[in-house]
């Protein structure tokens, strides 16, 4: 597990406390290099931390809305709440964690750099394909190479299983494929959904990558099905708010007449008032009758207080309902980007699986494979690795020593005849 800290004005004991806990956590685990050597990639899950120091209070305001765990998305970048997609392919946890904190201080004009701090949490998967017992995607560990990686799978086949095996391969691989195959295209018509829903849409085209497949029309009306009932919820919370405001604003109308006529009585008790005074100071009214238009007058003027209470109270929860409706449209926004970001991860691993369940099937046809098994030879084999560079899929031959990094895609075929 790796741990990485943005700067910031971090001090003292809190930041002793921080260290000290990433620090236990990170020799818990089983390392695979220096924070400073390992570049993330797609599908990498990483836990992130915030943690702001106010230097106004002394006090540290824990990021609850912004922690937790994120996938590296295919297009290389992290979906962080308040940062939006930040680039991390090809990064070190360091540079994501230093990359959020400014981010974070920039966009929310912060006076002190949150603190943030950036775990692996899972390494991206590899995948393993050709003459092993169990061939598949299994979670990476530290330290692999392709023998360790074969033992994981089962180990290599033997001889004398070929002929059945290939037989349950085939059947096997077509089986897998089909399911991925099916999974990746209920994933485009899903992504096209949420742009839809992002952007307010009230239908979407069905995606061109995937136009004629015939289980289409059941998977678009499926996702439109989501995207109405989303829509409607929203639309009808969002009604329910703009009905309560109309109720309020309608309260603080009738309460403002009320005030406008109370004040007109309180203007008639103090001319009334104005007049008693000087026949009170003659003796010519009793004090009981000048006490009794006082104590009317400050009646009225309390009344209007209230009215000017109620009316205080009813803006505020006219001002909440305005907040309520802002944050139901940000939720479904914020749920909507999540989603979309594991929808591309899960899409990504589907497009994988089904180009790995490919490359089975080709193998369990292959006629080195048939010729070996009819002749009962033992077979050699081959050893490659297909590794993704700065966007570029490239295939180099491998060895049983050779490391294995997370999302190898290890291929173990049998060599032609020629070469045995």
């Amino acid at each position: 597990m790796f741990v990485a800290f943005g700067s910031g004005p971090l001090a003292g004991r809190s930041r002793s406390w921080l260290v000290t806990t990433c620090l236990a956590v990170s020799l818990a685990l089983p390392r695979l290099a220096a924070a400073d050597e390992y570049h993330l990639g797609s599908q990498d899950k990483l836990t992130v931390r915030i943690a702001e120091w106010q230097t106004v209070e002394g006090t540290f305001r824990d990021w609850s809305a912004v922690n937790g765990e994120y996938t590296v998305g295919p297009a290389g970048t992290l979906s962080v709440p308040f940062v939006g997609e930040l680039p991390a392919a090809g990064k070190t946890t360091a540079e994501v964690a230093a990359a959020i904190g400014e981010a974070l201080q920039h966009k929310l004009a912060l006076s002190d750099k949150p603190e943030a701090s950036v775990e692996m949490a899972q390494f991206r998967p590899f995948y393993i394909s050709g003459e092993v017992q169990n061939p598949g995607q299994f979670p990476y560990v530290p330290d692999l190479t392709v023998l360790k990686a074969i033992s994981v799978a089962g180990g290599i086949r033997r001889t004398a299983d070929y002929g059945p095996q290939l037989g349950k391969d085939l059947v096997t691989a077509k089986g897998n494929f089909d399911i991925s195959d099916d999974l990746r295209v209920r994933l485009i018509v899903k992504r096209a959904r949420i742009d839809a829903d992002l952007a307010g849409k009230t239908s979407f085209d069905p995606p061109k990558e995937v136009e004629g497949d015939p289980r289409l029309p059941a998977i678009v009306a499926d996702e439109m099905t989501i995207l109405n009932a989303d829509q409607k919820a929203l639309k009808l919370k969002l009604e329910a708010l703009d009905d309560l405001k109309g109720v309020l604003q309608g309260e603080i109308d009738s309460l403002q007449k009320k005030i406008a006529n109370q004040q007109k009585q309180v203007d008639l008790a103090q001319q009334q008032l104005a007049s008693i005074g000087p026949l009170a100071q003659k003796g010519l009214v009793a004090n009981a009758r000048l006490l009794d238009s006082q104590q009317s007058v400050t009646d009225l003027q309390g009344k209007i207080l209230d009215y000017e209470t109620a009316i205080l109270t009813a803006k505020q929860s006219i001002s909440k309902a305005t907040q309520d409706a802002i944050d139901a449209q940000n939720t479904l926004s914020s749920s909507l980007a999540a989603n979309r970001q594991q929808t591309e991860a899960d899409l990504n691993e589907a497009a994988l699986k089904a180009n790995m369940q490919k490359g089975l099937i080709a193998q369990a046809t292959d006629p080195a494979t048939t010729a070996a098994i009819t002749n009962d030879q033992q077979p050699t084999l081959l050893y490659s690795l297909v590794r993704a560079v700065d966007g570029k899929t490239s295939e180099i031959a491998a060895k049983e020593d050779t490391p294995v990094l997370p999302g190898d895609v290890i291929k173990i075929k049998l060599a032609p005849l020629a070469s045995q």
